[in-house]
């Protein structure tokens, strides 16, 4: 019988060398994509935030406007609002610009058209939205209160 002798035994210190090359440019890759991220969490953020801003005030001036009972002013308005802790600015908090434009379309039955857009810093075009809104006396409260 013919015996092979084999003298490999182990793993070369080349082969381990070649292993640490790949594996230091695997994690220095993924921290490179860590101020990426980074930026696009904060985006998100200051996108969220303007979005919760901006729906709480559309349905605030829809419930207001649906309602015979209530006045309604016309014209731009502006607002600035402060997130976060909802009161006075603390650290931390981002002071988001709420600009409203309300018109009256038509008169009978008396329709308004609510143009809504939310700027926070660094951003001055923002998030937009519009919504028309039609007075109804189903939404009369108190009830028995004269139209406005």
């Amino acid at each position: 019988m013919l015996r092979i002798i084999c003298d490999k035994k182990g793993v070369s210190i080349l082969e381990v060398l070649i292993a640490i090359v790949l594996t230091s440019l695997g994690v220095l890759s993924l921290l490179a994509l860590q101020p990426t991220g980074w930026r696009s969490m904060a985006k998100a953020d200051y996108v969220g935030r303007a979005a919760e801003i901006l729906y709480n005030r559309m349905q605030f001036y829809e419930a207001t406007i649906a309602n015979p009972c209530n006045a309604v002013t016309t014209g731009a308005q502006n607002v600035t609002t402060v997130t976060t802790s909802g009161g006075a600015a603390i650290r931390g908090d981002i002071t988001y610009s709420l600009s409203a434009n309300i018109t009256l379309i038509d008169a009978d039955p008396q329709t308004y058209s609510i143009w809504l857009n939310v700027t926070w810093p660094g951003n001055t075009k923002g998030l937009t939205e519009t919504m028309t809104v039609v007075r109804q006396g189903i939404y009369r409260f108190p009830a028995g209160c004269p139209n406005a």
